[in-house]
């Protein structure tokens, strides 16, 4: 969490007050809630009413798919199909099979190229096929795994010749890349305050004026109807801070860590010349403190439980079931090999990472990468 955050955190810890109750520790409760939501709309370009406060970005991705999908079929029955990117968070993928499974969805993955992005072309292509059926549209603003950012405004313009929603998944993108929300067009966003320095547990839907959304949780009614249960009023606090202080570092904080991101990616592929870096290859086009590589012949969990030993903490990317590990599936739509998959890594880089974090990594990959391949064999 940044200082800015855990500052505004723990002044209200101490604080007795339900932001819904009409007493005086309540109204207080209610007018940090309101400060925070006007603080954070002003951060992310939006009004305060358009904030929905949540557990996080999960329960946020959840409310826009269900809610969404549920309010234009209850307008329209034959509005069945979503149209979702193939590398969509599981907390847009698993809602959105859930519909199919349970609630006679039906859905098109727009597939993805080699470096993550969307295929425009696709996208259209399936919209022209039957536009009516469509009930909404979801396509995250940047990849969790390799860091493309997707062209949003296209996609936008594209749904608006036939007046259809979309929602975008923007956890990674908040924070570290210039977003208005009331310029973007979009109709829901999904956004998180782990991923800006907040604490977990708090997140936030934003909602554009005139989108309707059937809630997920039903209960006290809080938050317009649409998000049922008692606030979080520290951690909204909290959240708010830490979107102020991200938006105002976040210059500063591009620049600095594209010179970290590009030499974790220069000294790592010095050691290892084959390792391939994935996503984007345009700085513009990728997350400034996100890395991903690929190790051919080196198993990604071998890598990652090596590297951990050594004091660094990195990412593969890939989900477990029942103890066995599967291939990306951002990778497999992106053209991958399961092996290739599977020999991958992410590496991120935040407001605390240094030089010294990247000079640590390159100190211990040879060798990791070595041990990982004869393991292997």
């Amino acid at each position: 969490m940044s200082p800015a955050a855990i500052e505004a955190m723990v002044a209200e810890l101490g604080h007795v007050g339900n932001a819904s109750s009409l007493h005086a520790a309540g109204r207080a409760a209610r007018k940090v809630v309101e400060d925070g939501r006007e603080m954070l709309a002003r951060a992310v370009g939006a009004r305060p009413n358009d904030v929905i406060f949540t557990s996080g970005g999960t329960e946020s991705d959840n409310l826009a798919v269900k809610g969404l999908y549920w309010s234009r079929r209850k307008a329209d029955p034959k509005r069945v199909r979503i149209l979702a990117s193939s590398i969509e968070h599981h907390a847009v993928l698993d809602p959105v099979q859930w519909l199919v499974d349970s609630e006679g969805a039906e859905v098109f993955w727009i597939p993805v190229d080699s470096i993550g992005r969307i295929n425009l072309n696709a996208l259209r292509d399936e919209i022209k096929r039957d536009p009516d059926s469509i009930a909404f549209i979801s396509v995250m603003s940047v990849n969790n795994e390799v860091g493309t950012i997707q062209p949003m405004a296209e996609v936008v313009a594209i749904a608006d010749e036939y007046n259809i929603p979309v929602h975008s998944d923007a956890v990674q993108l908040f924070g570290k890349v210039p977003f208005d929300f009331e310029a973007s067009g979009l109709a829901c966003v999904t956004i998180s305050a782990h991923k800006i320095g907040g604490p977990v547990g708090v997140g936030a839907l934003l909602v554009k004026r005139g989108t309707d959304l059937v809630p997920v949780l039903h209960g006290g009614g809080q938050e317009r109807d649409i998000r049922s249960g008692t606030l979080d009023v520290p951690a909204i606090a909290a959240f708010a801070a830490a979107a102020k202080d991200s938006v105002e570092l976040m210059a500063k904080e591009d620049a600095r860590l594209r010179l970290l991101r590009d030499d974790l990616v220069s000294q790592v592929s010095a050691v290892i010349p084959d390792a391939r870096v994935n996503g984007d290859s345009q700085a513009s086009g990728r997350l400034p403190g996100l890395a991903h590589f690929t190790f051919p012949g080196a198993e990604g969990n071998a890598l990652l439980l090596l590297l951990d030993a050594q004091g660094v903490q990195c990412s593969t990317g890939s989900a477990c079931s029942a103890g066995v590990p599967r291939p990306s599936h951002v990778l497999l739509a992106m053209g991958m090999s399961e092996k290739e998959a599977k020999s991958s890594l992410r590496f991120s880089l935040g407001r605390t990472s240094s030089q010294v974090d990247v000079d640590a990594v390159a100190k211990v990959i040879g060798q990791v990468v070595d041990r990982a391949r004869l393991a292997g064999k």
